[in-house]
């Protein structure tokens, strides 16, 4: 018996011993051995590397180091709410419109969605040796600033203006993104801009911000340590602007002390693009004189990443910077090991296959699940602000659509996004649900002045060709390799016009390459009047040889103008040569379409107004937008413009009841609309299912439930300088003015109804209120209702907040259905930060209020918020 268990064993070694043999044979280095810990072969890797290798690996394009098998890697990538700027994929709703679901479980699911949808795309793009831009596995998403001014107009991209929303929906978004294998991430997220970050778009790159200790840490920065502590996010990104002097991405109190020391974070820290260059330009912070510096401080203060649009960062006589201490190398190696161990786990030094990741097929994207998720998350970003009665439509109304929104599909795609996967606009949709023939539509007015919604794509009608000096139809194309159109034409064809979406190239058929394409011929308008073109960034068009404007071009009916367009294909920071697309869309600014809007609308029932704004106006700093209550990407004014607000007027002269649709990513004052209205609904920017959702709720399939992440205002004149950072005066839990319509308020086709509130005293050691109240739905239709808990201080001092949400839940009740509902509201929540990020119980008399919405004076009276004194004894 002793023997043959001698025998078993010496099998075993051997098979052991050929197994670890194999394995050293395959690996040439201990960092591309999978069997030693992530630490150790980080550390092996980064100390192979010579100097200029490691400089070539902190900026966004990695280089390849080929003696040791390392490939070049784009660290740029985006998935806001869906995977953005590489080719098709499901458009969920914009962060704003997520976050006004107050729903934790569907952000989680559409966070694993969308990296699904990421993993797929990634596994596709490397096993075809692709590497640029917007291809890679770190995402730079959330963006977890406080919205709290809505002139931002960034604004969108966040979950609101309150710390506690913004930070469960944070978690989740997180957590769905970077999945829960022990050993591999699915992607990377980046929380950002830390810190202290939220407008204006045109000065962050040289405002130098300041705020009270209170208000950075219990407004601020709560979201970013429930990130770090809660879902382990991996990525930090610091903000383009100076706090307390120094820029963030070089700020030793917010990378060190906070980040690091008392959030615990281990991942590592991107710069927003261009943000270290702002170090040492005069236009900017101009804080430091030359690259070398603003290198040097930055990875000494822990930002490890550089992102920069172009290579000219890169730092000259970078040996004499090292010895004379501009530059420490032990932080160049800091850093290193930090961007490498994200690399590592990515699984990008494992065999392929290695990780359930890497598995993800590509046809996942768009699926059935997805898109059903995607329609779940648009119904849910819907807020019913006002009801007279006339919703939920009957279905036996016709329905004049109305208003420039009605077919924009901006609405639907918002900013930071992808290509939809199944675009339904507001049109489509009513149009699938009711058939043509009940709705009646017209685009009716413009945006505001100079922007419209109802562009369509220049007709194969409208283009021509000379042939033998005889006018024939299409535009001669050429298509080069080059991008600058000086090598021959690889191809020559005659055109339709111009409306492309390549899915590889056109010239070689290849998943990437670089390639411009020339259109020429004749345009010949149908119609007479100013037209104003729009064809993105990659493409120029001129008209007799003028290059078209936003200003517009005024054209003759039948006559002839010369024309040429100009297409580039190639990576940049808002593109790539990823399923490329080259559209030409124009309006005719000189059609009536008051008096068109105003036909249709006699013809109909009643009248379902599409308006607010849309992301062509609000968004990321943006130049070239300047007009009446826009500049550069944030609002001057949150009025509805004016053009809407005079059509809005005359067609309430017509009779016909109106239901307005507002489309915006940031509150707008609809105080005339709420006046003389019956009905209003807040759409945000719902995603590719927008038309679909909207359809269902406005005839009853679906119950309204979305509650406001921000507070909508009735003037700027309510609101303190935008510039201020201090929360005096901002957001609900400050503003002491009255507001159009309440941080978490929406109604629903039905009603709810609570009792019996209990909370448990705050016991020692405990930490916690335990809070339970009773939801029944009093009405006749099946609905969600969100339950909101808020905390007031009876005795406040000076710097604390009105109320702060501490506590909310959606449930689901059918007709006459009650539901407990629990609270566990921990100790961060009955805090105060101090300086140190230690939550601070401090002692007095608090009220708890729990309802649909915030507590007021008729809310208590008629019991539709219960309310509950309790008091702590601070520590």
């Amino acid at each position: 018996m002793k023997a043959k268990l001698n025998l078993t064993c010496l099998i075993v070694l051997l098979l052991v011993n050929t197994v670890v043999l194999k394995s050293q044979s395959v690996s040439k280095y201990p960092f591309q051995n999978t069997n030693i810990s992530t630490e150790e072969r980080v550390n092996d890797l980064v100390s192979r590397l010579t100097l200029k290798e490691k400089v070539s690996q902190l900026f966004n394009q990695s280089e390849s180091i080929d003696r040791l098998g390392i490939p070049a890697y784009n660290w740029w990538n985006e998935c806001l709410h869906g995977v953005a700027a590489a080719g098709k994929a499901t458009v969920f709703p914009q962060a704003i419109g997520m976050a006004a679901s107050f729903d934790e479980n569907m952000m989680y699911r559409i966070a694993n969605a969308i990296s699904d949808e990421a993993r797929a795309k990634n596994n596709f793009f490397r096993k075809n040796n692709i590497s640029s831009i917007y291809t890679g596995l770190n995402f730079w998403s959330p963006n977890i600033n406080i919205f709290r001014d809505p002139r931002w107009g960034r604004g969108q991209e966040t979950y609101g203006e309150d710390p506690f929303l913004t930070s469960r929906m944070g978690v989740n978004f997180v957590k769905g993104l970077q999945g829960d294998n022990p050993k591999y991430f699915k992607v990377i997220a980046t929380a950002k801009h830390y810190a202290v970050h939220s407008g204006p778009e045109f000065t962050r790159n040289s405002d130098n911000v300041f705020v009270n200790d209170y208000d950075l840490y219990n407004t601020y920065l709560p979201a970013f340590r429930a990130l770090v502590k809660e879902a382990n996010v991996q990525s930090i990104m610091c903000a383009y602007n100076r706090f307390r002097d120094k820029p963030c991405c070089g700020s030793d109190l917010l990378l060190s002390n906070i980040l690091r020391n008392e959030f615990g974070f281990n991942g590592y820290v991107v710069s927003d693009c261009g943000a270290i260059s702002d170090f040492y330009l005069p236009q900017y912070h101009n804080v430091v004189k030359t690259s070398n510096q603003a290198l040097g401080w930055s990875l000494a203060t822990g930002t490890d990443l550089n992102c920069e649009e172009t290579k000219g960062f890169l730092v000259n006589n970078l040996d004499s910077a090292i010895k004379a201490g501009i530059v420490n190398e032990k932080d160049i190696n800091r850093s290193l090991k930090r961007i490498f161990n994200a690399r590592f786990k990515l699984g990008m030094f494992d065999p392929n296959g290695a990780d359930e990741y890497s598995k993800i097929p590509i046809s996942v994207l768009g699926s059935a699940e997805n898109q059903k998720i995607a329609l779940e998350g648009a119904k849910k970003a819907y807020v019913l602000l006002k009801n007279d009665g006339i919703l939920p439509l009957r279905k036996d109304k016709k329905i004049a659509l109305i208003g420039p929104n009605i077919d924009n599909i901006d609405i639907l795609i918002a900013n930071y996004n992808g290509t939809p996967v199944n675009p339904v606009t507001p049109l489509k949709g009513l149009q699938q649900k009711q058939g043509s023939k009940n709705v009646l539509f017209a685009p009716s007015c413009p945006l505001t002045t100079g922007f419209y919604g109802n562009m369509t794509t220049v007709a194969a009608e409208n283009f021509f060709h000379l042939e033998n000096a005889k006018l024939k139809q299409g535009l001669q194309a050429e298509y080069f390799t080059s991008t600058d159109f000086t090598s021959k034409p690889s191809i020559a064809r005659i055109d339709p016009n111009i409306d492309f979406y390549w899915k590889k190239s056109p010239i070689n058929n290849l998943l990437e390459e670089n390639f411009s394409v020339r259109w020429k011929g004749v345009l010949i308008p149908a119609n007479s009047g100013k037209y104003i073109f729009e064809s993105g960034f990659s493409l120029k068009t001129k008209i007799n040889g003028v290059e078209t404007t936003s200003a517009g071009v005024e054209l003759e009916k039948g006559k002839r103008y010369e024309f040429v367009a100009e297409f580039v294909s190639q990576p940049y920071f808002w593109g790539n040569t990823l399923e490329p697309t080259a559209q030409l869309f124009w309006v005719n600014s000189s059609i009536d379409y008051q008096k068109q809007a105003l036909e249709v609308a006699k013809n109909a029932d009643v009248i379902v107004f599409c308006g607010g704004i849309s992301a062509k106006l609000e968004r990321e700093a943006i130049p070239s937008v300047e007009t009446e209550g826009f500049s550069h990407g944030d609002r001057t004014d949150i009025k509805l413009p004016k053009v809407q607000e005079e059509l809005l007027a005359d067609l309430l002269k017509t009779g016909k009841p109106i239901i307005f649709v507002n489309f915006s990513g940031s509150a707008v004052a609809l105080n005339w609309e709420s006046e003389n209205l019956p009905a209003i609904i807040q759409g945000f920017y719902p995603g590719e299912a927008t038309g679909t959702a909207l359809a269902s709720i406005l005839f009853g399939e679906t119950n309204p439930s979305g509650r406001l992440p921000v507070t909508f205002y009735k003037s700027i004149s309510d609101l303190p300088d935008y510039k201020n950072y201090n929360m005096d005066g901002r957001t609900y839990r400050y503003f002491k003015g009255n507001p159009l319509y309440k941080f978490g308020f929406g109604l629903s086709y039905t009603t709810f109804s609570y009792k019996n509130f209990q909370i448990s005293n705050l016991a020692i050691g405990d930490n916690q209120i335990v809070a339970s109240v009773e939801v029944t739905n009093t009405g006749k239709l099946a609905g969600d209702e969100i339950v909101q808990v808020y905390l007031s201080d009876k005795n406040p001092d000076a710097t604390s907040a009105i109320r702060s949400l501490v506590a909310f839940k959606r449930i689901s009740l059918a007709a006459g259905e009650t539901k407990n509902v629990s609270f566990a509201i921990s100790k961060d929540q009955l805090s105060k930060f101090n300086t140190d990020f230690k939550p601070v119980l401090v002692s007095g008399d608090y009220v708890l209020s729990v309802g649909g919405k915030q507590p007021d004076e008729i809310s208590i009276a008629n019991k539709s918020v219960l309310q509950s004194e309790f008091r702590i004894e601070g520590k």
